[in-house]
């Protein structure tokens, strides 16, 4: 995989090799913490419009976690964007009883293709934030 600049998104991440749908593409690490921690680094991110934000809550054993990939590192799977139509899914994979969250093929991906997935967010707020969420 490698990172490319997208038009009108800005850095987006490129499939270098073929996968097979449900093949592993990638991780969407982070620094691992639960919802109270995240609101607190969400709303110290909402200060600084420059630096992004790259979180991604869900459930696990009945508690809100999150993935706060925000940081800036070589990992991919903080930069693949957003399509309700993407060519890859989230998964919670559990490893030793701690979450990781991957991204697996949905289809079939060919060389060159930019990998997207559905980032789920549709509340109104998010979407005034963000028009591009509606594609």
């Amino acid at each position: 995989m490698k990172i490319d600049f997208i038009d009108g998104k800005g850095r987006g991440v490129i499939a270098t090799k073929h996968f097979n749908k449900g093949e592993f593409v990638v991780e969407y690490h982070g620094d691992l913490i639960e919802i109270t921690d995240a609101k607190k680094r969400e709303a110290l991110y909402a200060q600084d419009p420059s630096t992004g934000c790259y979180m991604y809550y869900f459930q696990y054993l009945s508690k809100t976690y999150c993935v706060d990939a925000t940081k800036e590192t070589n990992r991919l799977g903080r930069l693949i964007n957003h399509s309700k139509c993407g060519n890859c899914q989230t998964k919670l994979h559990d490893i030793d009883g701690i979450p990781h969250l991957i991204l697996i093929a949905s289809r079939d991906i060919e060389v060159g293709e930019e990998l997207l997935y559905d980032y789920g967010d549709r509340s109104k707020a998010s979407i005034e934030a963000h028009p591009w969420l509606k594609h």
